[in-house]
């Protein structure tokens, strides 16, 4: 992916436009902790939705799970 210029101005979507807009709102550390845990939450949900979508339609399974947390992924150094 190609990094934006300085000058070069940034577009936002309609939900990155709300998100800005309701966190002008946002006035204490407090506050902050507390939309970063919802967000945090909502898109945990949603993976965790995704992973028992996968499993319903058997392309995941603790065994392919098991499979991966055993595969050595590193990149070779080259001397």
């Amino acid at each position: 992916m190609a990094q934006a210029s300085p000058n070069q101005a940034t577009v936002f979507n309609p939900m990155q436009l709300q998100l800005l807009k309701m966190f002008s709102y946002v006035r204490t550390d407090e506050q902050m902790k507390e939309i970063k845990a919802a967000l945090c939450d909502y898109f945990f949900k949603k993976v965790e939705e995704g992973m028992d979508t996968l499993c319903e339609q058997g392309e995941w399974s603790s065994e392919k799970e098991e499979a991966i947390l055993k595969e050595h992924l590193h990149t070779p150094y080259i001397y």
